[in-house]
């Protein structure tokens, strides 16, 4: 994709243009952060309802028909089911099991195992099991 900046007048608004053939999820995170915007997802601790940015989740597991999305901050329950907020989030999310979904660029290192599975290490140190059915995806999504 070409890019291309102008400078203009500090009296002028700024603004952008974006021509694309067609409407990806990766180019309305541009959008999304060129307006200052970012997805959220309704999250619950302690009594509260808050909204929780997309851009810092690192994963969301669900356990005993519950989902909870976990950031570097912590741990939250959200009402949504997965395939709920898998609708909701853009590309940079993937199913990496049944029972999760993994922020891509959270990814520190991937390693493949035995089994045709891969581990991979997140940003905060915490160890994921990528299932196998999903392996493929997350490789052509990393580029490996």
């Amino acid at each position: 994709m070409k890019v291309e900046v102008k400078r203009i007048h500090p009296d002028e608004e700024e603004n952008a243009v974006i021509r694309v053939a067609e409407l990806t999820d990766s180019i309305r995170s541009a959008v999304d952060l060129l307006e200052n915007q970012c997805r959220t997802v309704p999250v619950q601790a302690e009594g509260k309802t808050m909204m929780c940015r997309t851009d810092q989740i690192y994963y969301i597991e669900s356990v005993d028909k519950r989902s909870f999305v976990y950031t570097k901050g912590g741990c939250y329950e959200t009402k949504y089911r997965l395939y709920e907020l898998e609708e909701l989030l853009d590309s940079r999310f993937l199913r990496s099991a049944k029972a999760m979904i993994v922020n891509i660029r959270k990814i520190r290192s991937v390693k493949s195992e035995l089994n045709g599975r891969m581990r991979a290490e997140l940003l905060n140190g915490e160890q994921i099991i990528i299932s196998r059915g999903y392996v493929k995806e997350l490789k052509e999504k990393l580029g490996v």
